[in-house]
């Protein structure tokens, strides 16, 4: 939706929502982020200002899976105080306000977790050090969730079908030849299942992009949550710690890692859960193999002008030392 459009709409909606004819919308903008359709306003009301995010989903598409924004909805309103989260000021799948369903969440002051970026550098490493404590007890607090708080969700997915599901994106990734390893990393994967995982429910995103801190390292909130599930909540802290592990990548982005690394990161959270993550590999090894199809995937479509986001050009070059990455996993 074009900034203008919204504007628009989000007038008659706040004047509905806030009960006053007289407020006025100012500081519509896209957030950043590889979604893009996420966006920031203000509403102004006599000389006061209150600022929203508000996330649509991509206009077009069946309003299922990472479309279906009402999932994030129903676990962010089942989250306790504990963990840190954006709460639901407004939701809906009425098309009547943005010919859509939508959620609106109030905007926090603060920023993700770059490499790159200032605030972070400056921080000490026993800061950066108690972010990342936050974070994976954030993470823990979530996977202890009784996963029937909330049916919208569904069944739980299975091990072997999240092996198998990446295959249609497969198919369709840019430069191909990068992608050579995938059949044997997709062979190892379902030949070394793990015996047993537990199951509860999952962020499926969770990275220091997802991270919301105060500037001092307080960590804020939980965000982006339109991968959300059921199912084995190691795919977390595989997922998590792969971020995290200068083997996996070889890109311009992610080849700075001044935050703790990957067996920090693991050995943070079994202190928290109170258990060895015996089979832990297996899962860094599917997420190392899932963002590598991801990132041909998506630079499929940002080169055929589906979905512009030249970040996947810089992203590409990592695809194969995800893929070597996830197979050492498997066979160290």
């Amino acid at each position: 939706m074009e900034l203008e459009e919204l504007e628009k709409r989000l007038l008659p909606f706040s004047r509905f929502h806030y009960e006053d004819e007289s407020v006025e919308i100012i500081d519509v903008f896209r957030m950043p982020g590889h979604a893009g359709f996420s966006y920031g306003f203000g509403v102004k009301k006599d000389n006061n200002v209150e600022n929203w995010y508000i996330r649509l989903p991509p206009p077009g598409v069946k309003l299922q899976g990472t479309a279906d924004v009402l999932r994030q909805v129903a676990v962010l309103n089942v989250l306790p105080d504990s963990i840190p989260h954006c709460r639901i000021k407004w939701s809906g799948d009425d098309l009547y306000w943005f010919g859509s369903p939508y959620f609106v969440v109030e905007k926090l002051e603060g920023d993700v977790v770059r490499s790159k970026a200032d605030w972070v550098r400056s921080l000490a490493e026993e800061t950066r050090v108690a972010m990342a404590r936050q974070a994976i007890q954030a993470m823990v607090d979530i996977h202890r969730l009784d996963p029937t708080l909330v049916p919208y969700l569904g069944q739980s997915l299975m091990l072997e079908n999240d092996v198998h599901r990446w295959d249609r994106f497969a198919e369709k990734a840019a430069e191909p030849a990068k992608l050579k390893l995938v059949p044997e990393i997709k062979r190892l994967l379902l030949s070394h299942m793990p015996r047993r995982a537990n199951v509860g429910i999952f962020h499926g995103d969770f990275q220091w992009s997802n991270l919301f801190y105060c500037e001092k390292g307080g960590l804020l909130a939980v965000i982006d949550w339109e991968l959300v599930g059921i199912g084995s909540t190691l795919n977390d802290i595989g997922w998590f710690a792969t971020f995290n592990d200068p083997e996996a990548w070889n890109d311009a982005d992610h080849n700075q890692h001044i935050m703790p690394r990957a067996k920090d990161l693991i050995a943070m959270y079994e202190e928290a859960w109170g258990e060895e993550l015996a089979e832990i590999s297996w899962f860094r090894a599917l997420a190392a193999y899932k963002f590598a199809i991801i990132t041909g995937f998506n630079l499929m479509l940002h080169r055929r002008g589906k979905r512009y986001d030249p970040a996947w050009e810089t992203t590409k070059d990592s695809t194969e030392s995800l893929l070597h990455r996830a197979y050492s996993l498997l066979t160290e």
